[in-house]
């Protein structure tokens, strides 16, 4: 029998409703005995993230110029990275394709994949995207022109290369293997313009794309993954991504839970925000690893992301160190938070 079905009697219903009452009174008063407490699991120590530095590693990428794929600035900025990544001891692959663009351009591309404790069996994967738009499509002047891609892109990036750095520089290792992964030609997706959009297929994300595919290691997995974009914007938000808690919720938990830990709530903030095509798709979808987004959320305003968004204001004048801190301490503490022991 339904309680609130229109079938019932109405004194059944008020029986039942006291009875109910009883029943719920009866059982708040034995949850104080009965009911186990959550012990929250302690932070472990990890290393302090240094906001300087990842300003510096944004800063370095800009100054190559604009990293669209097949432009020299791309060359020299891949190089760049490469050269860091082996600077810090990690095993570097070099994931060199050649990917096909919305309009059949033929992108000359390189995943870059470095390795932390490659001998671990269980890893955490880190990724983002060093590419950058080749239009300022959201922008009211110059929209053929690229852009520097501070925060679209650098940021993620610069956030990576500091972890990779303080990794390597402190007696402090963590008990996991790290794989950070900086994925290209994610941005060169069709312009607003753009009247003859093929839609058989996305276009963005193409290196994730590969990479999920053709992975760097044969069988190659992880624990979880979580992916940076636009991460470094003064006053930035950072919902909780649709994707994200569809593929990975438990991961989105645990880290907003240790970024709220770590003084960060105001970065980190409790909202939900509609699910959005990112590298994270791929691996989650195509390499089955569950991942997470770390990606700027405007809920003021009309972009999904910050007035600078696809624009040429995305350039060293939106990145703030606070906000980098914030991002850097929270993704190294996750890393670190794997050696914890597990609270019964």
């Amino acid at each position: 029998m339904i309680i609130g079905s229109k079938y019932a009697s109405f004194p059944f219903i008020l029986f039942a409703c006291f009875c109910l009452l009883c029943f719920n009174s009866c059982d708040d008063k034995k949850k104080p005995d009965e009911q186990k407490q959550v012990v929250e699991v302690p932070l472990v120590k990890a290393p302090s993230f240094n906001e300087d530095s990842a300003y510096f590693f944004v800063e370095k990428q800009v100054k190559f110029g604009p990293r669209v794929p097949n432009s020299r600035s791309h060359v020299q900025c891949g190089d760049y990275l490469i050269s860091q990544l082996k600077k810090y001891g990690t095993e570097v692959t070099v994931q060199s394709f050649v990917a096909t663009a919305f309009d059949g351009t033929q992108l000359q591309s390189r995943n870059i994949i470095a390795s932390i404790n490659p001998a671990a069996t269980k890893r955490i994967l880190l990724s983002a995207h060093w590419d950058t738009r080749p239009f300022a499509d959201q922008d009211t002047a110059r929209q053929r022109q690229p852009i520097d891609g501070a925060n679209d892109g650098g940021s993620g990036v610069a956030v990576l290369l500091e972890i990779a750095r303080t990794i390597q520089a402190d007696s402090l290792k963590p008990g996991v293997g790290v794989d950070i992964i900086l994925f290209d030609s994610e941005d060169y997706g069709a312009p607003e313009w753009d009247e003859k959009e093929d839609n058989s297929k996305v276009w963005y994300c193409l290196g994730s794309q590969y990479w999920a595919a053709n992975k760097h290691k044969p069988g190659y997995s992880a624990y979880y993954g979580i992916n940076l974009d636009m991460v470094g914007a003064a006053d930035a938000r950072f919902a909780r991504e649709g994707t994200s808690i569809e593929y990975a919720g438990s991961v989105v938990n645990k880290v907003w839970s240790l970024a709220s830990r770590l003084g960060y709530g105001t970065y980190f903030i409790p909202a939900q925000s509609p699910a959005i095509t990112d590298d994270h798709v791929f691996v989650n979808r195509i390499a089955r690893i569950p991942t997470i987004d770390i990606i700027e959320f405007n809920q003021a305003g009309d972009n999904y992301f910050g007035s600078y968004w696809h624009t040429h204001r995305d350039n060293m004048s939106v990145i703030d160190r606070k906000t980098l801190k914030a991002v850097g301490q929270t993704v190294l503490q996750a890393v670190y938070q794997e050696e914890a022991p597990v609270v019964q």
